[in-house]
């Protein structure tokens, strides 16, 4: 059974949601918060699997909830709603570690689906989507220092970039001839040096640091790197 708590400021929202989530086999829905406060103390009290979290909402927005409730245990999963696919907000979401989002506009039976795949620890995110988000706020930026990076081996950066170009582990050991085991214990010590807990987090600091660069800036140095759209097993 996945548990759900639902936080939404707007009331139509969340009976709407409880109304699709609460027919489905499998999901119960363990609580509803308001704001982005009751949120964290709920979340703290019911011990969701995963938190369906609205971005924006007064007192404490969903973005400051989700630092909150992450800093109090890495292990949750927190899956953002937004009305808009391309927000500020959104881009702040996945820094802060949510491991994806969904439109409100999403229909009911791929809303269940991305519940239960997050409950699971998989990574919410469309490849175009994500294609569009780090496109937008990086390719102008300057590269930022991430601290970790300067400790990764020339295979964990190998296995980085793979990840960031949207390949799973058994095709990043087809690409470097290794075994997929080998690379699971890769991308694990990759998370663990960028202090990252998920493939969503680990390609944006990839971006971010210029380890990798979007398509539109690749081309404008004269560079071969392409962008791959990123798919998050």
């Amino acid at each position: 059974m996945t548990r759900i708590l639902i936080a939404d400021d707007e009331a139509l929202i969340r009976s709407g949601l409880r109304m699709i989530l609460g027919t489905q086999p499998g999901i119960d829905v363990v609580a509803e918060a308001v704001d982005g406060e009751q949120a964290v103390l709920l979340t703290a009290e019911h011990q969701p699997d995963v938190v369906l979290m609205d971005i924006h909402m007064p007192r404490l927005d969903g973005v400051a909830a989700t630092e909150q409730i992450l800093a109090d245990r890495s292990d949750r999963r927190v899956v953002m709603l937004t009305t808009f696919d391309l927000d500020e907000y959104v881009y702040r979401s996945l820094r802060a570690g949510a491991c994806g989002f969904l439109l409100k506009t999403t229909p009911p039976k791929e809303l269940v689906s991305a519940l239960h795949a997050a409950a699971r620890g998989d990574a919410l995110l469309s490849p175009e989507i994500t294609r569009r988000l780090i496109d937008h706020y990086t390719a102008t930026a300057p590269p930022v220092r991430v601290p970790g990076l300067a400790d990764l081996t020339g295979r964990e950066t190998e296995v980085l970039r793979l990840m960031a170009r949207g390949l799973s582990n058994r095709e990043i050991a087809g690409e470097l001839f290794l075994g997929e085991a080998t690379v699971k214990t890769h991308v694990n010590r990759i998370f663990a040096k960028l202090g990252v807990r998920d493939r969503v987090q680990a390609v944006v600091l990839a971006y971010e640091a210029g380890v990798v660069r979007p398509r539109g800036e690749a081309r404008a140095r004269g560079s071969r790197q392409e962008w791959h759209e990123p798919r998050f097993p």
